[in-house]
C-alpha cells in the first residue's frame, strides 16, 4: 500500500479527486490540516466523492501529528517543481508516503529541508507552464509508485505482446 499526503489542501474538488483514486487503489489518503474547505457531506457530493465512505482517510491537525501518527507511512517523498530527480528514477517502497503541498503555495521551505534527500519531480516537456493540477499530480505519481511495488499484482499475461489477431503495425483502434 501506498501513502497519499495533501499538506493543507485547498480545494475540495481535488481533494476528491484524490480521495476516489486513493479509494480505487487502496490507497491511504493523510489530509494534513488546516483545510481550505469543510468536509461536508455537501461537498463530498460536489466534488463526485461518493466513495468517501469506502476511503481510508486520516486526518491530522498538523504535520507534527501525522508524523507522530501510527497510521504514517514510514518514508516520505515529496513531490515538487523544485527537485532534479525524476520520479521516474525514485525506487518506491511498500508502504511509501508521497507528499503534495497544497494548490497555492506548494510546500513550506521547512517541509522541502525536512524532505531534502526524498524530493522529486514529475517531468513536463513544456517549461512554459509551472505544473500539474494536484489531483492529476497524485494520479500520475500514484500509479507509478504502485507500478514499482506490483500493487496491483503481476500484469496480466498480454501486457507487452498484441493481441491475438491484431495487426502488427499501425494503430490498433
Amino acid at each position: 500500500m501506498i501513502h497519499i499526503i495533501l499538506f493543507q489542501p485547498e480545494i475540495p474538488q481535488n481533494t476528491g479527486n484524490v480521495g476516489r483514486m486513493c479509494a480505487l487503489t487502496k490507497s491511504r489518503l493523510h489530509l494534513i490540516h488546516p483545510l481550505g474547505f469543510k468536509i461536508t457531506d455537501r461537498n463530498l457530493r460536489r466534488a463526485g466523492m461518493d466513495y468517501w465512505f469506502s476511503l481510508d482517510v486520516h486526518e491530522h491537525p498538523d504535520w507534527k501529528a501525522f508524523r507522530a501518527s501510527p497510521a504514517a507511512p514510514r518514508r516520505l517523498w515529496l513531490l515538487t517543481t523544485k527537485a532534479a530527480l525524476g520520479f521516474w528514477d525514485a525506487r518506491f517502497e511498500d508502504g511509501d508516503g508521497l507528499v503534495f503541498g497544497n494548490e497555492g503555495a506548494g510546500a513550506p521551505d521547512w517541509l522541502h529541508e525536512e524532505l531534502g534527500d526524498r524530493r522529486v519531480t514529475i517531468p513536463h516537456a513544456n517549461p512554459d507552464l509551472r505544473s500539474l493540477n494536484l489531483s492529476t499530480a497524485a494520479g500520475v505519481a500514484a500509479y507509478e509508485a504502485l507500478r514499482q511495488i506490483g500493487g496491483f499484482g503481476p500484469p496480466p499475461p498480454f501486457w507487452g505482446s498484441l493481441p491475438q489477431g491484431a495487426p502488427q503495425d499501425g494503430p490498433l483502434i
